[in-house]
């Protein structure tokens, strides 16, 4: 793990960020602000706001209660709906 200052940050911005990249942890320190760690994004990594999570939530709930959502009783429709997508 690389603890390193706002400063050497800026001054050496892509070494770090291919460090992270590259699975090396790195915390960024900010006498200020706090500390920060820095990751890369991945596929599986979610970029949507909690309150956008939750709105999409709520919009497929009623949605459901509309009647648009698709019924699946089985195993075998659910595997077929899937292989679908």
């Amino acid at each position: 793990m690389l603890v390193i200052s706002t400063r050497e940050f800026r001054e050496k911005q892509g070494v770090y960020l291919k460090l992270a990249k590259d699975g090396e942890d790195i915390i960024l320190k900010s006498r200020e602000k706090g500390s920060f760690r820095i990751v890369p994004v991945t596929e599986d990594d979610t970029l949507m706001s909690k309150e956008a999570f939750f709105a999409k939530i709520e919009s497929a709930i009623q949605g459901i209660k509309e009647g648009k959502g698709k019924a699946i009783h089985s195993k075998d429709e659910l595997l077929s709906y899937l292989d679908s997508l």
